[in-house]
């Protein structure tokens, strides 16, 4: 896919309020791990599938499409994004999911030494830990053409939540059940 860019953002926010947003479609996958947690690894494989679909669909209708994946390595990245839960999937700085809820993610919590709670997706009356292609598809469809005039989300008020600080706090301190290797 030759629409499709991989790397960290340094603008000053996520929500690709700079661009023109009439044609513009920015699509970015925020998450803790992809080394060993297999919520973040399956979202990321079910993704990569869905824009691998859906971008030459959207090329062919004027828009240019942005796709970044971007590790939330840092507590201070992780404020930078206004990063909530893991795995996140947001279209121009809005996440896909109404709501955020978790449970226990053995990965992560391995990873930090500690417990962490990672999303769950609902999707047709059910929970997933890594969500269908469908639902994907359906929500990224969804919050481009049914924009909405929010503008930009940045400077809504945000703290790290407590989850999150502790998985980084863990991470930081080399609490993790793998002796240092992850």
């Amino acid at each position: 896919m030759d629409n499709i860019n991989k790397k960290v953002d340094t603008s000053c926010c996520s929500c690709g309020c700079s661009q023109e947003r009439e044609k513009v479609v920015l699509v970015e996958y925020l998450y803790l791990d992809l080394s060993s947690c297999e919520r973040c690894i399956g979202t990321d494989k079910i993704l990569d599938e869905v824009m691998d679909i859906i971008t030459p669909t959207l090329n062919l209708s004027g828009y240019s499409v942005e796709y970044n994946k971007v590790e939330m390595e840092t507590k201070e990245l992780a404020e930078r994004y206004g990063f909530l839960s893991s795995p996140t999937i947001r279209v121009n700085g809005k996440d896909i999911c109404a709501s955020v809820e978790e449970n226990s993610c053995g990965c992560c919590s391995d990873i930090s030494g500690t417990e962490v709670d990672c999303r769950v997706f609902e999707y047709d009356g059910k929970t997933f830990e890594v969500p269908p292609k469908e639902m994907i598809a359906n929500d990224i469809l969804k919050n481009i053409f049914a924009r909405n005039e929010e503008g930009c989300t940045n400077n809504i008020s945000y703290e790290l939540p407590e989850n999150l600080r502790e998985f980084f706090e863990g991470k930081s301190r080399g609490n993790c059940s793998c002796g240092g290797k992850c």
